[in-house]
């Protein structure tokens, strides 16, 4: 079954406006285009936008993007440089979601700290109580590591 732009715009999240951009920088070079230049897109197709989506949201940027679709157009003999791409983007990731728990924790901290100031009716009195969380915090840190 082949997909219009706005199908596949409708399926991924994507404007049509970022799929057609894509396509014009060369990220989609395996998308088939139909009776009068229309851009139909197949199964594959779908999966491999995605790839890109996720790509994009992670950090890579388009041009790596495009190095990457460049070597799975070549095939296997850009296995190795493939795999190496996608192991420094899972890195990137992991350090994402690092930096990413340090903010939620300081969040929650945060979150505790005004509970507690609503219950109390004011912030005055929560010194101590502010001295408390980050002990907890650094205990829990110390533990996960």
């Amino acid at each position: 079954m082949a997909y219009s732009i706005g199908e596949v715009a409708e399926k991924t999240g994507l404007s049509s406006y970022t799929l057609r951009y894509y396509d014009k920088e060369g990220l989609m070079p395996f998308v088939h285009r139909g009776n009068g230049g229309r851009r139909e897109f197949t199964e594959d197709d779908m999966d491999f936008v995605d790839l890109i989506s996720c790509l994009k949201e992670t950090g890579m940027s388009l041009k790596e993007i495009k190095e990457f679709i460049n070597m799975s157009m070549e095939g296997n003999n850009t296995l190795e440089a493939r795999l190496a791409m996608f192991k420094r983007q899972r890195d990137e990731v992991m350090k994402q979601i690092e930096q990413s728990q340090r903010y939620l924790e300081k969040l929650d901290h945060k979150v505790k700290y005004f509970e507690a100031a609503c219950s109390n009716g004011s912030e005055e009195g929560l010194e101590d109580f502010c001295d408390t969380l980050e002990a907890a915090s650094k205990a829990s840190q110390s533990m996960n590591n």
